[in-house]
């Protein structure tokens, strides 16, 4: 029994050390600015498009699903405003983390993994560079700076895919779906929307490069390693939004 649980409580305590230390890195030289920047332009721009066709399609589907319930309470006016709440709130950060994580931290586990079986990372520390502050922090950094951005994107053309069944199908005027959408977001569903790609920017990358550097059994490790990174991400993904989202309910 004992055996069994070897394996899960080393890889928590070396996937905490690895998080202790990328943290510890944002605040340390040396710092490797050309490759924040790199890992932005592929983390965010590269990012894009996925994240353009999952929140507008999102915003579709949604207003299509309301609108038939809310018909029956003759409320489809209401359509615009809990499209609007629920991609704030919930649907934008969470499924921008999901199609991000299953890019990016399977990019970075593959990447990293590939690194470690070919012992580029054991050279780099036989050269005297931290793997960790040259490799992680940058990921790191780049993520918690674009996920919130495309959060942002997601949830405007969400807000946009909503609009768009509502004007052509529920025959809703412009000017009326948009003012219900901006009238029913609050400060705390603004705050709410942004704390959480910000939390779950840290997974995406901590979990990819933790699964990455860890990576063993040579061209098999790696393609381990790339499965788990992206599984792992997206379960905790899931279960730190109940978290969040429980510490907003009370407030």
């Amino acid at each position: 029994m004992l055996d069994i649980l070897k394996a899960p409580i080393l890889s928590v305590q070396e996937f905490l050390i690895l998080s202790a230390k990328a943290i510890l890195g944002v605040f340390r030289r040396p710092r490797y600015h050309n490759d924040t920047f790199l890992q932005m332009d592929v983390i965010g721009f590269g990012s894009l498009p996925i994240v353009i066709l999952t929140g507008f399609f999102s915003g579709a589907v949604m207003a299509l699903q309301m609108s038939k319930a809310l018909s029956q309470y003759g409320a489809v006016g209401k359509t615009g405003e809990l499209v609007t709440i629920s991609l704030v709130r919930e649907l934008g950060p969470v499924l921008t983390s999901l199609m991000v994580a299953g890019r990016n931290s399977s990019g970075m586990a593959s990447e990293l993994g590939s690194m470690k079986v070919t012992e580029q990372i054991d050279a780099m520390r036989a050269l005297g560079t931290d793997p960790v502050q040259k490799l992680v922090v940058p990921r790191l950094i780049a993520t918690c700076f674009v996920l919130p951005l495309l959060t942002v994107v997601a949830d405007f053309l969400g807000m946009l895919g909503g609009f768009v069944i509502a004007y052509t199908l529920l025959q809703m005027s412009p000017d009326f779906y948009w003012n219900s959408a901006w009238q029913s977001i609050g400060y705390n569903d603004m705050f709410q929307g942004l704390i959480k790609p910000f939390a779950f920017a840290f997974i995406v990358a901590l979990v990819g490069c933790h699964y990455g550097i860890r990576t063993a059994g040579g061209t098999q490790g790696v393609g381990r390693s790339t499965t788990r990174a992206v599984v792992v991400a997206s379960v905790w993904i899931f279960i730190l939004d109940f978290f969040i989202t429980r510490f907003f309910v009370n407030v």
